[in-house]
């Protein structure tokens, strides 16, 4: 069996796939083109979101593709479904890290850490000009309680906020008590919550679910937070509502086009952006890297190499 490692792995599990006698080609910094035109030659692959995955030139010997990662639009999981090609990814891996950086942004935006930190850089005091707000007893709403979003809504019921939800999935009592969250309509949501964070895929159903109308609705004093996928916001939208006053601010780890080159968007005041980090910790990158060797191994060697 031979696999192609195309992102960065942690050469340990490397050695475990060898181990278990699997020719590994370990390729981090492989291009798109040299990517579509090798993968034919592979019974496995791993990517992160550096790459995209398409059929371009058939099956070949393909039978497995691992995402290590939340997402799979990177993928063209359809198409390689009607090729017989098996398509996983690894979400679990990375709900801590992406749900911790929701959090820590939105006490960033909430305190003005970002501003604070610029200004003092440039010895410039602004002790005065920076009055926060504590996120106890505030308001988050939750757009797709999955896994990031239960890790998110954990940690705000720690903090001691209030927790409305939205998601197509009608969720049990006692799912929802554990946060002390109510699941509510979206609309609902968006007029009531201080803080608003998106936890769902990239479908035709959400794409640009967050336009000027949704944008409207929230709060003048509200925050909106997207770790998900950039294309769930319209951010010509959001950029009216943030230049305009619509709403307090927001925080954008994901863009519509990555690297974002929407030089207008990123130099908004009230605007924190991150590059994609959600799932870039230690932690993250090792537990999505071992969940890709248990599939590998168990799709192609049928060994149960854990779970």
């Amino acid at each position: 069996m031979r696999v192609l490692i195309a992102c960065p792995f942690s050469e340990s599990l490397l050695d475990v796939l060898r181990g278990a006698g699997v020719e590994v080609d370990y390729r981090p910094k492989i291009s798109q083109g040299e990517l579509d035109e090798l993968y034919t030659g592979y019974d496995g692959l791993v990517v992160r979101g550096n790459l995209r995955v398409r059929p371009v030139k058939g099956r070949g010997r393909l039978k497995v593709i691992v995402r290590a990662g939340a997402g799979v639009d990177n993928i063209a999981v359809e198409e390689f479904a009607g090729l017989g090609v098996k398509v996983f990814n690894t979400p679990d891996a990375v709900a801590e890290s992406v749900g911790e950086l929701v959090i820590g942004l939105m006490i960033s935006l909430s305190r003005g850490i970002v501003r604070a930190a610029a200004a003092l850089s440039r010895g410039e005091w602004l002790k005065q000009g920076l009055m926060g707000q504590e996120l106890a007893g505030k308001t988050l709403g939750i757009i797709g309680l999955g896994r990031i979003g239960r890790v998110v809504a954990r940690i705000a019921h720690a903090i001691g906020m209030k927790i409305l939800v939205y998601d197509v999935v009608k969720f049990e009592a006692e799912l929802l008590a554990q946060y002390k969250a109510e699941q509510v309509g979206l609309e609902k949501l968006l007029s009531e919550s201080d803080y608003i964070t998106i936890h769902t895929p990239l479908t035709e159903g959400t794409r640009s679910m967050i336009g000027e109308r949704e944008l409207r609705m929230m709060k003048k004093t509200a925050y909106l937070i997207n770790t998900a996928r950039g294309q769930i916001i319209d951010q010509e939208a959001l950029k009216r509502a943030l230049k305009e006053g619509w709403i307090a601010g927001a925080a954008l780890d994901v863009f519509a086009e990555e690297p974002p080159r929407d030089l207008e968007l990123l130099s908004i005041p009230n605007l924190i952006p991150t590059p994609h980090i959600g799932a870039q910790t230690k932690e993250a990158q090792e537990k999505a890297a071992l969940e890709a060797v248990h599939i590998l191994l168990r799709e192609l060697k049928g060994v149960r190499a854990g779970p």
